[in-house]
């Protein structure tokens, strides 16, 4: 009979996969920095700025020490990460770039086919010209190329060729990014970015497949095949159902019973010692997430396990969104308590919160506001701001 985790236990074992169960303390910058991201695995890339980026507050959240200099140092001069896409666009480990050989790879034949459909014509003629000017020249962003070409005017995907040739080389591994200039990637060829010891190795598809499952397992603390294929979106569904069966069989994994937030239960994957260890307490303490923590990323296996119904409402109009369309998960221990609706302003030199709405059932005395102020101000300090201001009515019933 397979074993039965409990909500509260699966809840336990799933926030300390993700860093999320110990106090966000300790050192934050070379090595101490680099070993965060491993643990965590990837950490999500996003432009919105309403408070601070998502890759600077995942980071924040877990250590409070960090700043963001330590990132770009770790990138850009030490070269230990690199960033490409999993589900969207991270930074990731530098080892892990062999790995990537097979994504640049796949997305070559799904860009070829989907982007002759998305883009204006004209950008595979050059990725040659771009190759050549990198080679010559040195890096390049968006901005420095497509001299003469008409610039897009309908929206953020309405990329001119050479924007489109960029994007596409480095999809496809041909470029690396090698800085950001603000949020502006700066690209050049991959060897003058990819230390050349990880450069030339080289990895099969069983190695891939067996990296992929354990690495995902890992991070995820317990699931189920699916959603191991879809952590690092390198590897098919058929593929981990293998691997499974292989690992269940070398007592490397055990299947459970997972208890979701409605009383279900819910087959999932676990490793055993995990299994014996128990569950790990997770601190009391109050955290404000980035809408894009690696915690998060899956919407609809959070809702099951947390019973938090979580989406950006970016495309809701108002007055028909129930939120501010993008607010920050705000969670206690084990528990989503709440979302925050709040904006650096940074001349003002303050972060301003329009308004908190709390969790069904999740009450807000005196001692739980005063905790999720006082987080508020550390994370206004992070963004720069001196001082938290609220709407007189921020608390929504």
């Amino acid at each position: 009979m397979q074993p039965v985790i409990s909500n509260d236990c699966a809840r336990a074992h799933f926030l300390a996969a993700h860093v999320l169960a110990e106090p966000p303390t300790g050192p934050a910058r070379g090595a101490d920095l680099a070993a965060l991201i491993d643990r965590i695995g990837f950490v999500q890339v996003d432009s919105i700025n309403t408070v601070e980026r998502a890759h600077q507050m995942i980071l924040w959240s877990r250590r409070q020490s960090y700043r963001p200099e330590a990132l770009k140092r770790l990138a850009e001069r030490d070269r230990a990460l690199f960033e490409h896409w999993t589900h969207d666009a991270s930074i990731l480990p530098m080892p892990l770039f062999p790995y990537w050989k097979h994504r640049f790879a796949r997305d070559a034949d799904r860009l070829h086919h989907n982007w002759k459909r998305w883009f204006r014509e004209g950008y595979e003629a050059q990725f040659d010209t771009i190759l050549n000017r990198v080679a010559r020249d040195g890096p390049v962003s968006s901005s420095d190329v497509g001299e003469g070409e008409e610039r897009g005017k309908g929206g953020w995907w309405d990329w001119h060729p050479s924007k489109t040739a960029l994007e596409w080389l480095w999809r496809t591994g041909r470029l690396s990014v090698t800085r950001r200039d603000g949020f502006r990637k700066v690209y050049d060829l991959t060897e003058n970015v990819v230390p050349a010891t990880i450069l030339r190795q080289e990895v099969d598809r069983p190695a891939l497949v067996d990296w992929a499952c354990n690495a995902a397992l890992d991070r995820l603390g317990l699931g189920d095949e699916a959603e191991i294929a879809r952590y690092w979106n390198a590897v098919e569904k058929t593929e981990v159902m293998a691997w499974a069966a292989r690992a269940e069989a070398a007592g490397a994994v055990q299947r459970v019973m997972v208890e979701q937030a409605d009383g279900s239960l819910r087959g999932a994957l676990m490793r055993p010692a995990r299994l014996a260890a128990g569950a790990p307490e997770v601190p009391g303490r109050l955290r404000i997430l980035s809408p894009f923590d690696p915690a998060l990323r899956d919407r609809a296996r959070i809702e099951r396990l947390f019973g938090f119904s979580y989406r950006i409402e970016v495309f809701v109009p108002e007055p028909r969104r129930t939120y501010g369309y993008y607010v920050f998960p705000v969670f206690e221990g084990a528990r989503a308590i709440g979302r925050l609706d709040a904006k650096a302003l940074r001349a003002e030199g303050r972060l301003h919160i329009r308004a908190y709405w709390p969790e069904p059932g999740q009450k807000m005395g005196k001692g739980r506001t005063a905790r999720l102020w006082a987080e508020a101000e550390r994370l206004a300090r992070f963004a720069g701001c001196e001082t938290v201001t609220a709407e007189p009515d921020w608390l929504r019933g």
